[in-house]
């Protein structure tokens, strides 16, 4: 049988290279997608993935040449293109073959046409596209794709959801959201504690899989219950600000954070040996003898903190489908809830099944110890998220930046170290030899240390940009420090160098990035990243977009808001953007989870009836009850008088289709053009 498996091994290598021959090379895959604008206009949007070493061309090459990429749309009466297909930005090459310059796209290529629906029906924008790919030997011929892509007309709501949903899309959504929250920081390290739990579970094979089906259970319904509760309350009182401030609570106040970080502590010491996390003696005198009973206890409470940890990354996500409730609708998203809970919980019920399983194999050389060990330095690391969040909400200053990365420096090093046998813990048995498992993760544990090391003095780190505190807290950060002393040397020039002549303005000419109009207020609290300069209080930066006369971009956000981070390191830090925000908008960042209570004289009376006394609660008030929403972030292009210049962005890290939405309300904000009003 072995000899049997080497030979068809050895077929199957002998095959590939004439299995790839009979495949047809396309080097570039197309995807079409909609984007609501607001008034039954959308962006119908054509993306190019192309594979290292190949590209297109644009649509504007002149002269003879390669075939330009070409649109040509079917006539339908349903909608109107708006313009012409645009494109991004090309990369332009002058090519000594066909003696022009070439404008071409590399890995990605990007074209959007503008269109408005005439009607309520659903369309369909039908066409073919015909482009040439080439590399640096040859091109391949001419290749058309037809395209067809469907668009549901009438009214946008806004930009994530549109009204008339179909029951069944919004749970599809809701299975989307389920599957991308399993992916969150907050969620991700459950899943080691949910295997080493059950690794304590059941002696049979049978109650094991009972416990992690109870477990599946209780999961689904500690989401779905407590939404339905909720959902009741809000629909009957009306009040629309109730489940923002629930889940605002949960997922920033001191409280539940401090208690999440001594989890995921007390799990760290657990998976270290310091003891076995058992319940406490009189619990277990008062419980039923049944060891059934026993045991569901404990699952049901693994379970409770699954739910309560992971809202802290999920609360704006299960915010987003709440919302539904105060449009009158009441089933929908109970149904909804549950479809996200089933989807969310089903993959940690499969986990906690393996570990019944894993309890037949051998425990030869202690292997299983070396892995809940591993575990431990990972809970270690992660637990410290949460206690950040309460750091940064309530401006402790305990875990800036560079304290942060210190910790998770020291940790991963000493993981490294441990794998090398340099360190051991009681249950340990001695490392005589390194197996070569054990060298490449210690080689992946000491090269992350090394890739951190970097961010103490003010690298980005944006592959951890949701897992640490933000740059603007790091005290070391040399670019900063640079950019303030070239900014001290330039009001310094200035204030003492007299006027240049006419003809030297001339030549030296550029757009000026004016000044904020006063000093911002909060800004001993709060800070911008990449150092931009802005506001954090709506009505000071709308006064100050008024007196310069530029568009204001909202950003709403929070200090426990991991995909903001997210945004900022990877989207805001693209040239274009950080040019954009620069010169032609005023910053507004509205941190709706802050905790610094206002002067009494600013408090206001939110949309529920209560009084809002802090930054963050008049803030998150503010998002729910003029644009409906309570998810972060949220990006908002608006005028002087309360209009919107173009449907609000959410979480998105594609950085063309940033820089697109920036331009466009731009655009809009200068022909006095807006998609609706926030105070009507």
């Amino acid at each position: 049988m072995k000899k049997l498996t080497i030979i068809l091994v050895a077929f199957l290598a002998l095959m590939m290279p004439f299995a790839s021959v009979a495949q047809i090379y396309d080097p570039v895959q197309w995807s079409f997608s909609t984007e609501p604008l607001g008034n039954n206009e959308y962006n119908v949007i054509f993306k190019a993935q192309i594979e290292a070493g190949w590209h297109i061309y644009s649509q504007n090459l002149k002269g003879e040449g390669p075939i330009p990429t070409t649109f040509l749309f079917a006539e339908d009466s349903k909608y109107e293109r708006i313009g012409e297909v645009t494109e991004g930005e090309a990369i332009v090459h002058y090519d000594n073959a066909f003696g022009i310059e070439l404008n071409y796209f590399e890995k990605e290529a990007i074209f959007t046409q503008k269109v408005k629906v005439l009607g309520k029906e659903p369309v369909a924008v039908k066409g073919e596209l015909e482009f040439m790919v080439c590399n640096d030997g040859m091109c391949l011929p001419p290749t058309q794709v037809e395209f067809d892509i469907n668009i549901d007309g009438g009214t946008i709501a806004n930009a994530d959801a549109q009204e008339g949903d179909s029951l069944l899309s919004m749970i599809l959504q809701a299975i989307l959201w389920g599957l991308a929250a399993l992916l969150t920081p907050c969620v991700f390290p459950m899943i080691p504690m949910t295997v080493s739990f059950f690794l304590h579970g059941s002696e049979n094979k049978a109650a094991g899989r009972f416990k992690a089906i109870m477990y599946f259970i209780f999961i689904v319904l500690l989401y779905t219950l407590p939404i339905a509760i909720i959902i009741m309350v809000t629909w009957i009182f009306g009040g629309d600000s109730v489940t923002g401030d629930i889940f605002n609570w949960l997922s920033t106040h001191w409280i539940p954070n401090i208690i999440f970080f001594l989890v995921f502590m007390v799990f760290a010491a657990s998976f270290f040996g310091a003891f076995e996390i058992v319940l406490p003696s009189s619990l277990v005198n008062k419980s039923d003898a049944n060891s059934e009973k026993k045991g569901l206890a404990g699952v049901f409470f693994m379970a409770l903190t699954l739910v309560l940890v992971s809202f802290a990354c999920t609360g704006p996500i299960v915010g987003t489908v709440l919302i539904k409730s105060t449009s009158g609708e009441f089933w929908t998203p109970i149904l909804t809830m549950f479809c996200y809970a089933v989807t969310f919980a089903l993959p940690f019920a499969l986990f906690a099944m393996f570990p019944s399983m894993l309890k037949n194999l051998p425990k030869s050389g202690g292997w299983l110890n070396t892995v809940k060990v591993i575990l431990g330095f990972v809970e270690v690391a992660l637990g410290f998220k949460f206690l950040s969040v309460a750091d940064q909400t309530y401006h402790w200053h305990l875990l800036d930046r560079e304290v942060y990365l210190g910790i998770w420096i020291v940790c991963f090093a000493m993981l490294g170290f441990y794998l090398l046998g340099k360190i051991r813990f009681k249950n340990d048995d001695p490392v005589e030899t390194i197996g070569v498992g054990r060298l490449i993760l210690s080689i992946i544990t000491f090269t992350f240390v090394v890739y951190m090391i970097p961010g103490m003095w003010g690298a980005p780190l944006k592959a951890l940009s949701g897992y640490l505190p933000p740059q603007q807290t790091l005290d070391f950060d040399l670019k900063r420090i640079n950019q303030e002393n070239a900014d001290k040397v330039i009001e310094f020039i200035q204030q003492n160098v007299k006027a240049v002549p006419a003809g030297q303005a001339q030549q030296n000419e550029a757009k000026p990035v004016a000044e904020l109009c006063e000093a911002p207020r909060f800004n001993d609290i709060f800070h911008l990243p990449h150092g931009l300069k802005g506001y954090f209080d709506y009505e000071q930066a709308l006064a100050c977009a008024k007196a310069q006369n530029k568009p204001l971009y909202v950003d709403f956000t929070g200090h426990g808001c991991v995909n903001c981070r997210e945004m900022e390191a990877n989207v805001w830090s693209d040239p274009r953007v950080l040019k954009m925000l620069r010169e032609d908008y005023i910053i507004v960042a509205l941190y709706v989870d802050d905790k610094t209570k206002l002067p009494e004289e600013e408090w206001v009376m939110g949309g529920d009836g209560k009084m809002k006394k802090t930054i963050g609660r008049k803030y998150a008030d503010f998002q729910i009850t003029r644009f409906g929403t309570n998810a972060q972030p949220y990006y908002c292009l608006m005028g002087h008088n309360g209009e919107l210049l173009h449907e609000p962005r959410a979480y998105n890290l594609d950085k063309d289709g940033f820089v697109q939405f920036l331009k466009e309300g731009l655009e809009n904000f200068k022909n006095g053009v807006s998609v609706r009003n926030i105070n009507e």
